[in-house]
């Protein structure tokens, strides 16, 4: 029967482990980064599409949650 330690990976010491590995556990800093990728991360108002001579029709800029990270 295997225990954790043989799962872990030896070459790596425990030291250099990332310590923010749950989810619910980030700096206020991180939170602010993500509120307002959220915030941006819209579809572009009805409004806009339909003014007179308008090149933009869709926000290019749109990230999936889970197939674009935010890298931060």
């Amino acid at each position: 029967m295997r225990t954790m330690t043989s799962l872990r990976d030896s070459s790596r010491p425990l030291s250099n482990l990332n310590h923010n590995s749950h989810a619910s556990h980030k700096s206020f800093r991180t939170k602010q980064k993500m509120a307002k990728a959220g915030k941006q991360n819209r579809p572009v108002p009805g409004w806009i599409r339909l003014r007179t001579n308008n090149p933009i029709r869709y926000n290019a800029k749109r990230r999936h949650w889970r197939k674009t990270r935010l890298n931060i």
